[in-house]
C-alpha cells in the first residue's frame, strides 16, 4: 500500500509557492493569527468577485 502525500505540500517551491511570504522570530503567533484574520476578512468581503487566491507579503513587519 502506498504513502498518500498531500498534492498542494509535494508541489510547494516546486509548481506552486507559499500563500504567504514572511518571516518572523518573535511576533510569530500573533502575525500568524493577523494573516488567518486578513484572509477571512477578504474572503467575506470578495466573494462574489471571483477572487482565486489570497497572498500575503511581509517585508519589516509590513503587509502588501
Amino acid at each position: 500500500m502506498g504513502q498518500k502525500v498531500h498534492p498542494i505540500s509535494f508541489r510547494l517551491g516546486v509548481i506552486k509557492s507559499w500563500d504567504s511570504r514572511w518571516y518572523a522570530e518573535k511576533d510569530y503567533p500573533q502575525l500568524l493569527i493577523e494573516d488567518i484574520r486578513i484572509r477571512d476578512y477578504l474572503k467575506k468581503k470578495l466573494y462574489h468577485a471571483g477572487v482565486s487566491k489570497i497572498e500575503i507579503e511581509r517585508a519589516a513587519s509590513k503587509a502588501k
